[in-house]
């Protein structure tokens, strides 16, 4: 489920970029000893679309679900990009290591939830 939206466009010569940075909202079921424990998630959408002369000639898209159960966190990533006018090719460079870092949130949620 898209939650937030925030839209940039540039243009360079004849073609405009659209720019789409989407807030997800999602589930993650994670194991928890012998059970799975169903935990909110947090991920990010970016979407490029190009344009030459009103027409629709390409779009980039991708995505990275599950990113931490803390909205805050994920919606700061989100700025990130949108700030910097990331390109969907380049998501996965920015936050890399962002991610590898963030993934301990659901450790921390999945304890808060079994105590």
């Amino acid at each position: 489920m898209v939650v937030e939206n925030l839209v940039r466009t540039e243009s360079v010569e004849k073609i405009k970029y659209n720019y789409f940075y989407r807030l997800l909202k999602g589930s993650i079921l994670i194991s928890c000893e012998i059970d799975a424990v169903e935990v909110q998630s947090y991920g990010i959408e970016v979407e490029r679309q190009d344009m030459v002369d009103g027409k629709l000639i390409n779009i980039e898209r991708d995505v990275v679900q599950n990113i931490s159960p803390d909205r805050h966190k994920v919606h700061n990533l989100l700025k990130l990009l949108y700030d910097n006018t990331v390109s969907p090719i380049h998501l996965i460079d920015v936050l890399g290591e962002y991610i590898d870092e963030y993934i301990i949130d659901f450790d921390k949620e999945i304890r808060c939830i079994a105590y």
